[in-house]
């Protein structure tokens, strides 16, 4: 069996070799003679899966290492016989604490706390199922938007995105990108979106750039209709508006679901897809792990309050990344490229914790260790 892969996709090389012919591809080099013989490809979301690139190969199976899967052409792979494979789920809790962190950063630059404010989640699949349960444990009253889930499950739970507009403090994107269909997502923050906001709100965009209109997010901001904005997102990536990015109070180079445990999740999952597809095992699969911490512990004495949500920041501090975009944003695909992995909370216990802190860190992700039990719980 002949597999390319992206070379960036981590915690890859040498899992498949003992059983594949495997190659290694930078982005640009994908072209239709390098993928002709391939059995398999394992690619990310740069990776243009085309018509161009695929007609006449003996490409079989596509899997993608990430949610999103606009970057391959379904409609032509369904036509030519091609099966094709995303990762649902991946870096769902990687996305989740990337809105966790940026709010904690920014209500401690406010100088507020989340406890009490209403937070509006459009699309409340794997990531928004994990930013409402990290909303909950905050103290925060939760607002559900997803027509879709509201048709299938019933009415009962969710709200239409007018109540979002007229009641959160927060809104947070989590839609995958459609431009057609019952519920088309494209420029669904549009002018008419932003009009409607009451409260001022913070703006999050984790999911995909072209989910807001830029013009009209920009107006917003300037009109003041929008008092926060956190962008990973942005619409024409790499090439991301720079009037936009000196708008923003948090700004990333669209790495919310790139931490180490997601990217292991992802690459885990395209092989188990290619093991199904092929009848073929990987042995090595368990060994698709990140790295450990550099140290797994984390001592809240070092804080006087709010100190499971520093702890949260230890973990991630979104400021970083943003200070390192915004001094060169046309290294914005760089940044992605040779971004540093972080941790999710479940890889650090808590030391120093007091029993009222104990029900936030375990809903967050933390280990603990309370000082009245030392031995972690």
């Amino acid at each position: 069996m002949k597999i390319i892969a992206d070379d960036t996709i981590p915690y890859l090389k040498g899992i498949a070799e003992p059983i594949a012919d495997m190659v290694y591809l930078k982005s640009k080099d994908f072209s239709p003679e390098a993928v002709r013989p391939a059995d398999a490809l394992i690619v990310r979301s740069i990776d243009k899966c085309s018509r161009h690139l695929l007609e006449g190969s003996r490409v079989k199976l596509i899997t993608t290492a990430t949610i999103g899967f606009d970057h391959i052409d379904t409609r032509f792979c369904d036509e030519a016989g091609i099966a094709w494979r995303n990762a649902p789920g991946c870096n769902a809790a990687s996305v989740g604490l990337y809105v966790l962190a940026s709010l904690i950063a920014v209500s401690l630059k406010r100088g507020e706390t989340l406890r009490g404010k209403t937070l509006g989640i459009v699309g409340v699949g794997h990531v928004g199922k994990i930013v409402e349960h990290l909303g909950h444990a905050l103290g925060m009253t939760v607002l559900r938007n997803d027509p879709p889930r509201a048709e299938q499950e019933g009415d009962a739970g969710f709200v239409p995105l007018e109540v979002i507009a007229r009641e959160a403090d927060i809104v947070s994107f989590h839609v995958p990108l459609t431009a057609d269909g019952p519920y088309p997502t494209r420029h669904l923050a549009d002018y008419a979106f932003f009009r409607s906001l009451a409260r001022r709100p913070w703006f999050i965009n984790s999911c995909r750039g072209a989910v807001h209109d830029t013009e009209a997010l920009k107006a917003a901001r300037r009109e003041g209709l929008v008092s926060e904005l956190i962008l990973d997102c942005w619409e024409n990536e790499p090439n991301i508006d720079r009037e936009l990015l000196d708008m923003a109070t948090i700004a990333t180079p669209h790495i919310a679901g790139f931490s180490a445990d997601g990217k292991a999740n992802a690459t885990r999952m395209c092989l188990e897809e290619i093991e199904r597809f092929f009848h073929v095992r990987f042995d090595r699969l368990a060994e698709v792990v990140p790295e450990p911490p550099r140290s797994a512990s984390i001592d809240l004495r070092q804080w006087d309050d709010r100190r499971v949500e520093h702890a949260v920041l230890a973990c991630f501090d979104p400021t970083e990344v943003d200070r390192r975009l915004r001094e060169a944003p046309g290294n914005f695909e760089y940044f992605r490229n040779h971004y540093e992995h972080p941790r999710e909370p479940q890889a650090y216990s808590l030391t120093g914790l007091r029993r009222e802190e104990e029900e936030l860190a375990r809903q967050v992700g933390f280990r603990c260790v309370t000082e009245e039990h030392p031995d972690a719980l």
